[in-house]
């Protein structure tokens, strides 16, 4: 057995970029940031997360989703490997999203 499930809980970092690989279906990409706070030191580290969504939760992002959005997010982590228009060998890990909820925006961009 084996499980491969991620829940978090932060701030979208920029609007979400939406593409149309196909007709009629949309993918949605966005960063969300999560925080920890290390006491003993008293930082805190902001944590980066890319986001991928599809079908219902692409176009609910596309309507409502924007910078500051606070969500909650469940969904597995997925890694994949590519060249960039450098020629870079890249690999990214990403989350895709099962489930989306708006919890409301910042208070900062009110």
């Amino acid at each position: 057995m084996s499980v491969n499930k991620v829940i978090l809980l932060g701030y979208v970092g920029s609007d979400p970029d939406i593409r149309y690989p196909e007709k009629g279906r949309a993918v949605a990409f966005l960063s969300l940031a999560t925080n920890d706070y290390y006491a003993a030191t008293g930082t805190e580290v902001t944590e980066w997360h890319r986001l991928v969504m599809g079908g219902e939760n692409a176009e609910l992002a596309e309507k409502y989703i924007r910078k500051g959005t606070r969500l909650y997010v469940e969904g597995r982590l997925k890694s994949r490997e590519f060249d960039d228009k450098f020629k870079v060998h890249r690999r990214v890990t990403e989350i895709i999203v099962d489930r989306v909820e708006l919890l409301g925006r910042s208070s900062t961009d009110r």
